[in-house]
């Protein structure tokens, strides 16, 4: 007979093994909410297709066992393999399925994390991608072989080679490396400025560090140092690459063609130099998206690479005052605003002094007071300002929306009065010139490997000249304006690592206008032009930097609607790395151009701003049409820098108007061409916070006029040997820059004959441009200091002195006929004597 406690011990024993039986026996859940609470309970991950779990009921195991017994218990139980790797990922395929599957995780090998978004392109074209952990899987029919590319990484092609296997594949992804950048990036003439693999020179404002005679980063004074890039007269408004006038080059601000690039008509830039981001400059192998010139390129944008915190700053030097300001609206968006204006109207500086007296030299302005020294009386009022807006906005993911608006504007006006010999003469002169831009930028990634981007654009010109003459009851108004619209569609499509290529398509309408008006004797003139074009646009890149092989070749289409013409403009950029430190470059393109400059009288717009411009007309004013080739030798090592590039450039049917003659051939109209070949050389050594470089440029430069009694003659903007020098110091907040510049004069053009006849008063030339002005030189010095508060405040000091030596360099010489005593009179014309500036910035 039982005892009491023995009974009580049987009877819970029985009932414990009927619950545990009853367990094993319990209720059937759906199979994936057996696998979650697995994830929870062993922090795992399953990776599955829903094809193979879909309806699949079942016991769930005990919470008591271990993750390997499970993962038997759900094998044994299903029909349904697992596989487990490193107790973190575990695959589940199908044991009897007739198409078997090939799995796999991609990882970079620098670090071993997961990729996501790797894509993967199989032999069907079907592709896939890889999820945050870095698995990817298909039927193994599809994927005998296989390529995975992701951005930044190189792309890397599989062959499974044991399809019996269940194991999923392990697959590592080396990063990219840019090789290259080593030679590429540095330093070169300044810090700030860097040279790229397609051969273009890229300017960095807020990196900027210094150059001798500059104390803030203006882009087109920056140029000028350069080999290959000149200004014959100082100005930013006459710039010449590679001996091609000014208006052969192409400015663009944002997208905006920029038809005036100098405030004080030429001595500084319009852009505001505390703006730009980012400025590239190409002399050759520009990209085919750029169209409508012959010579360089000039591209500045002020859009930053990445997003900037809220920022302000203010300067001030002796010829103006600007202010800059950026702020976040939000983390999506934000506004930048710049102005600009000169300070002439409150105070005339030693530097707006100099300044005035280099502008206005031989021109109506100063011509006016010649031989009137008897109550004479001028009064002057001379002002400057351009002012800048950008907002941005970015929309979701993958959109982004950019506005950009530009104002710029000089003014001019003048009132002279003399007395002579009981006679009253007087004028009142106003002379204003400006530029209106706006452009609309919508900016698409569609995913890692395409991008869209369109944008709208317009630019407007205006030059006007007012003149009254009071005793003559006279008025001449001059007026050239210009009206650019336009809209351009741009495609990138990334296909590897190495591969990329883009397309797009861009319309351009040019309308010009130039009027001219007399009273007293009455005259009207205006005539207006339009010219539209289209271009589509093919150009693709290859880029392995392991073989150190850079290539990129595209070809630009132009079909002009008036002329019912097309013109194809390719062109090519090729790099190759020989070693680490020596580079070898080749660039070519062809190029055309519908606008230019032309000068009807030296004496238009009272001589100072006299070039206006005209559109091509396919017959006495025809396109103009490049072609340039370069060969670039580039070595960097330890410290030591030469860059040696030696090139040919022809630009034909250009006309005699846009050249600016002052000889026989002022009046004289044909059209022609110019062949110019040459070297640039630059060598440069850092050593610690010291850099010096010499810059030397050969530039060998002929007109070709076959209907021309002399058809071959060197061109005016030939300046054959050019010799630079600067030694720069930079040293935590302290920089300054001593450097010199040494060129030979410039093309003229000497008389036969001293006298002329009375009767018939006309210069008798020699061949053109037979003889140089005397040499250029030119020392110039700058330095800058930069301090902070412990409230964060910046403060900039800089001081600049150009030509300090007060060298007269003449930079140009022409003969006239004098109205008053019908004798020859020498013109020359000087650059800028001693001329200081200083200046100061507070930054928040």
């Amino acid at each position: 007979m039982l005892l009491p406690k023995q009974f009580h011990f049987l009877f819970f024993t029985f009932f414990l093994v009927l619950n545990l039986s009853a367990q094993d026996k319990g209720k059937r859940m759906p199979f994936k909410k057996i696998i979650i609470d697995i994830e929870q309970q062993h922090h795992v991950i399953f990776n599955y297709t829903e094809d193979n779990i879909e309806g699949l009921e079942l016991t769930p195991p005990k919470k008591s066992l271990s993750l390997d017994q499970k993962l038997h218990y759900l094998a044994k139980n299903t029909t349904l393999s697992f596989e487990n790797i490193g107790n973190k990922f575990i695959n589940i395929y199908k044991k009897d399925i007739e198409s078997k599957m090939i799995c796999g995780y991609i990882f970079s090998d620098s670090d071993k994390k997961p990729i996501e978004n790797a894509n993967i392109s199989l032999p069907n074209k079907n592709q896939i991608t890889t999820d945050s952990n870095g698995y990817f899987e298909c039927k193994q029919e599809d994927a005998t072989l296989f390529l995975i590319s992701h951005v930044g990484f190189i792309s890397k092609k599989i062959v499974p080679n044991n399809s019996d296997s269940k194991d999923c594949l392990r697959i590592l992804l080396e990063p990219e490396i840019t090789e290259l950048q080593e030679i590429k990036t540095n330093a070169i003439l300044a810090s700030g400025i860097s040279k790229n693999k397609d051969g273009s020179f890229e300017i960095k404002p807020k990196k900027f560090g210094i150059l001798p005679g500059l104390i803030e980063p203006d882009a087109l004074q920056t140029m000028q140092q350069i080999p290959g890039v000149n200004s014959i007269d100082e100005s930013v408004s006459s710039i010449n690459v590679r001996g091609g006038t000014h208006d052969q080059n192409l400015f663009l601000w944002n997208g905006i063609r920029m038809f005036q690039t100098g405030h004080f008509f030429g001595l500084i830039s319009v852009f505001n130099p505390n703006l730009a981001h980012t400025i590239s400059i190409y002399k050759n192998g520009s990209s085919a998206f750029f169209g409508e010139s012959v010579s360089s390129v000039v591209a500045i944008s002020s859009t930053p690479e990445s997003t900037e915190k809220n920022s302000f700053s203010a300067g001030i030097n002796m010829i103006n005052a600007d202010i800059y300001g950026k702020y976040n609206l939000s983390k999506k968006s934000y506004i930048e605003i710049s102005a600009r204006k000169s300070i002439t109207d409150f105070v005339e500086t030693p530097t707006y002094k100099e300044y005035f007296n280099k502008v206005f030299q031989n021109t109506t302005i100063t011509d006016f007071s010649k031989n009137q020294n008897v109550n004479y009386h001028s009064d002057k009022k001379f002002g400057f300002y351009d002012a800048t807006l950008k907002y941005a906005q970015k929309i979701g993911s993958k959109d982004q929306v950019i506005l950009d608006l530009i104002t710029i504007k000089d003014n001019l006006e003048v009132f002279q009065s003399a007395t002579v010999n009981n006679i009253n003469r007087s004028e009142n002169n106003i002379l204003r010139q400006q530029n209106y831009g706006g452009n609309l930028l919508w900016k698409r990634n569609w995913n890692n490997f395409n991008t869209t981007k369109i944008n709208v654009y317009n630019s407007s010109y205006e030059l006007l000249a007012d003149q009254k003459t009071t005793n003559a009851n006279q008025i001449v108004i001059q007026e050239n304006t210009v009206n650019n619209n336009g809209i351009n569609l741009e495609n990138n499509h990334t296909i590897n690592s190495k591969i990329s290529f883009n397309d797009g398509y861009q319309y351009n309408e040019m309308g010009v206008t130039n009027l001219e008006q007399v009273t007293n004797p009455d005259f009207y003139r205006k005539v207006k032009d339009v010219l539209r074009t289209h271009a589509v646009i093919l150009e693709g890149k290859y880029n392995d930097t392991l073989s150190r092989i850079y290539f990129k070749a595209g070809t630009r289409i132009n079909y002009i609607e008036k002329f019912k013409k097309y013109i194809a403009e390719p062109r090519m950029q090729f790099s190759y790395g020989i070693n680490k430190s020596l580079n070898i470059e080749l660039l070519g393109e062809l190029k055309s151009q519908n606008l230019q400059q032309i000068i009807d009288l030296q004496k238009d717009y009272f001589g100072i701003e006299k070039r206006r411009w005209i559109i091509s007309n396919n017959t006495t004013i025809p396109t103009q049409k490049s072609k340039q080739l370069s060969l670039n030798l580039f070595y960097k090592k330890n410290d030591w820098l030469l860059d040696i590039e030696n090139f040919y450039k022809k630009v034909n049917d250009i006309t005699t108007s846009s050249q600016g003659f002052q000889n026989q051939l002022e009046f004289v109209r044909m059209t022609g061409d110019y062949e110019v070949w040459g070297t640039e050389m630059l060598i440069q050594k850092k050593m610690n916070h010291f850099l010096t470089w010499l810059s030397y440029t050969y530039n060998h430069n002929n007109y070709h006029f076959s209907n021309y009694e002399y058809p071959i003659f060197p061109n005016n903007f030939e300046v054959m040997h050019t010799v630079s020098w600067a030694g720069i110091y930079e040293k935590n907040n302290f920089k300054i820059a001593l450097g010199t510049k040494w060129s030979s004069g410039r093309p003229k053009t000497s008389l036969n004959s001293s006298q002329i006849d009375s009767s018939d008063p006309v210069l008798d030339y020699s061949k053109p441009n037979n003889i140089n002005l005397h040499i250029f030189s030119q020392v110039n010095i700058s330095s800058t200091y930069k301090w902070e508060t412990a409230k964060g405040i910046q403060y900039k000091l800089g001081v600049s002195i150009l030509n300090i030596l007060n060298r007269k360099n003449e930079i140009s010489e022409y003969y006239r006929v004098s109205s008053l005593t019908n004798s020859i009179e020498e013109v020359e014309t000087f650059a800028l004597q001693r001329t200081p500036n200083v200046s100061f910035r507070v930054s928040l």
